[in-house]
């Protein structure tokens, strides 16, 4: 089974390498900076939502349990939502950058 995988995977490098070769160009180079912007941002912005979430979901669970330690945890939440949120800008400003 091993020997057959890598004869294909061989032959699909073999037939691949003119397409490494190609030289691009830069206004073709551009469209592709343009949509893969688009996707990063929206790959960000999902998973910070979903860490965002997530944060709260475990901070309110652990406010109802123990009470006492409210102030604490919220303080750790906030710097936590922070920090999850620097994500998104970050790839906000390498977007920028990058389309700019």
């Amino acid at each position: 089974m091993n020997v057959k995988l890598t004869l294909i995977l061989l032959a699909l490098f073999v037939f691949a390498s003119p397409i490494f070769a190609a030289t691009a160009t830069p206004e073709a180079t551009y469209h592709w900076v343009a949509i893969t912007s688009g996707f990063s941002m929206a790959i960000a912005s999902g998973l910070c939502g979903l860490a965002q979430a997530k944060a709260v979901a475990a901070a309110a669970e652990g406010m109802g349990r123990n009470p006492g330690a409210s102030a604490a945890i919220r303080g750790a939440l906030i710097i936590g939502l922070v920090l999850i949120e620097s994500l998104a800008l970050y790839t906000l400003v390498i977007i920028f950058a990058k389309v700019s």
